[in-house]
């Protein structure tokens, strides 16, 4: 069965967005404009346009937040999740936390969580002590605003969830009353999901990978043509065929008119999106990557001698057009006349960054179709239409066709016992979005979780505050490894400008590790380099920080040679 508490777990990104992302700049700017003059400040450089056209930068004085309201921002978009493991004799658990930090305004991240908790059978009909949990994580990184991001925190988990059902095993090919009442649930309350592919499960497909993928491929591929081709049979259906009808011709305020704009917001905008899916069943973790938001795990490999450190394993790859591998395919779907256009400075022709993506239909529909829309669609509609890319000739150019990593759980027993677990056991899932790696490395997010974990969630439970401490960036990279197989392919450099460097201390005093992780990107131990960029309201904070989202997911017990890994730190 779904947890108890999946309507709730699953809507409060939404409604955390719609509460703190769309307000949250409004509500600390009104709070302390009556005493801004009194507060200290800093200046940044502001570019703006003068009278002639040309433009000029001056600077611009920015007080800072009391630093009350400032941990305020930084906190309070965060929650922790502790359930028991099914299958672990009561003695296993899963644990999740998950934390935002807008820098637009409304934010344009969004997340969503879904946990199937067995009862008579589980997701895949096991029964009895074989049935497992199956657990789905999601983030999204919107982009040109925050439609596409938010639709998909409603659909794409329900529509992966929807599709797996195909790669059920033959006696339970037919779902349960219940299970047709819960994904009567699931179209009804999100309205925008997928319908699964039919196949014949006279074979447990589910348990194997290469099934599982292309499941979670197709779900993917056919959620992104429902955003894409809703606003074109909308269109039609609006003019009633009739391609000579312009804006003038439109009632604004027909309910036809208002349906065919909000088909049309999310195919707009666009967004990345990066799935995780746990299956306690097969002790499989499937992580599905479409843009370039980034999952990387932690392992904890102990040598012949008994010393362990982390390891950093890159679960994705960045696919922008600064990734080769993501050119050359670029390249090679197109006519060769294109290919030396179809990216240019890392973009697709120019523009976009990420090459995958939902939504983004200005690279996927026709020119043709696009330039209608220009014809129909004025100021008086809302929307903002672009022209279509001046090369544009084979469309589409992006697609939301996710890669797929699978790797095992380490639940090879009943139980996660220290003393049976190997060298080499992997401990923890890290998800973000790109806002983290622009000021944070792969490895450093490793040894910051790693470290966190260690110091912090044996000592109580997730909300327990940890005692405030700080570790320095040269001692907490000893406990490391780093290996060139691992690191997965950087679409989008190294981390600029930014507190990544062997100087100086990161902060530990956080009771939610995905909060510890933003924390450390904005400045850790820096109190005064955080305060400022915690300041800096939007939109001149997109200048300095993107938006931030995180999810960790770990498992627990723990091997107890995790708990002591030699780094000196500071009370």
């Amino acid at each position: 069965m779904l947890t108890r508490s999946l309507r709730g777990r699953y809507t409060r990104p939404a409604a955390l967005t719609a509460a703190f992302g769309a307000a949250g700049y409004a509500v600390y700017r009104y709070r302390n404009s009556d005493t801004t003059a009194a507060r200290p400040s800093f200046t940044l450089p502001v570019k703006s346009r003068a009278s002639d056209g040309s433009v000029v930068t001056e600077m611009k004085s920015i007080p800072y937040l009391t630093k009350e309201d400032a941990e305020r921002k930084l906190t309070e978009n965060a929650w922790s999740t502790t359930i028991p493991r099914a299958g672990s004799s009561g003695k296993g658990v899963w644990r999740y936390e998950t934390a935002f930090l807008a820098s637009n305004n409304p934010i344009e991240d969004a997340n969503a969580q879904m946990v199937v908790q067995p009862t008579e059978k589980d997701f895949w009909g096991m029964k009895g002590d074989k049935a497992r949990d199956l657990l789905f994580f999601a983030i999204m990184d919107g982009h040109s605003g925050f439609k596409t991001s938010r639709l998909l925190a409603k659909t794409l988990i329900p529509s992966v969830a929807l599709e797996l059902q195909s790669l059920v095993p033959h006696d339970d090919a037919v779902p349960t009353k219940k299970q047709r009442s819960l994904f009567r649930y699931f179209i009804s309350y999100f309205g925008f999901v997928s319908h699964p592919t039919e196949t014949s499960a006279l074979y447990p497909f589910h348990s194997d990978p290469k099934y599982v993928s292309t499941a979670i491929e197709t779900a993917f591929a056919n959620l992104d043509s429902q955003i894409v081709n809703a606003p074109i049979k909308a269109v039609d259906a609006l003019t009633q065929g009739n391609k000579d009808m312009k804006a003038s011709d439109l009632d604004p305020k027909s309910l036809e008119y208002q349906l065919t704009v909000s088909a049309l917001l999310p195919a707009l905008s666009g967004s990345c999106a990066l799935l995780a899916m746990l299956d306690g069943s097969n002790n499989d973790m499937y992580v599905a990557c479409t843009g370039d938001s980034r999952a990387v795990a932690g392992y904890w490999d102990v040598d012949k001698n008994g010393k362990g450190k982390w390891r950093v394993e890159v679960l994705t790859d960045d696919q922008t057009g600064r990734n080769p591998k993501e050119h050359q395919r670029m390249q090679s779907e197109h006519p060769p006349e294109e290919a030396s256009y179809v990216i240019q400075r890392g973009r697709v022709f120019g523009g976009l960054e990420p090459t995958r993506a939902f939504g983004d239909s200005r690279y996927k529909w026709p020119k043709e179709f696009q330039l209608r829309l220009q014809q129909l669609f004025g100021e008086e509609s809302g929307l903002t239409i672009r022209r279509p890319p001046t090369d544009l000739k084979t469309p589409p150019y992006v697609t939301s066709r996710p890669e797929i990593t699978h790797r095992k759980l380490p639940f090879n027993s009943e139980t996660s016992s220290s003393k049976s677990c190997s060298s080499s056991n992997l401990r923890f899932l890290v998800m973000a979005t790109d806002g983290l790696w622009d000021r944070l490395s792969s490895a450093e997010v490793v040894a910051l979780t790693g470290e966190y974990l260690n110091r912090v969630a044996p000592n109580g439970s997730p909300s327990s505050s940890p005692p405030p401490l700080t570790i320095s960036k040269s001692d907490l990279a000893q406990t490391t490894a780093e290996t060139p197989t691992s690191l997965g392919v950087l679409g989008k450099g190294t981390p600029q400008d930014t507190p990544s460097s062997k100087e100086g201390a990161w902060a530990f005093v956080d009771k939610n590790v995905s909060t510890h992780l933003i924390r450390n990107a904005l400045g850790g131990a820096d109190e005064n380099e955080l305060h400022k960029l915690l300041s800096i309201p939007a939109p001149l904070s997109r200048r300095y920080r993107d938006d931030l989202t995180v999810t960790v997911v770990w498992w627990e017990d723990r091997p107890e040679a995790t708990e002591s890994v030699g780094v000196k730190a500071k009370l």
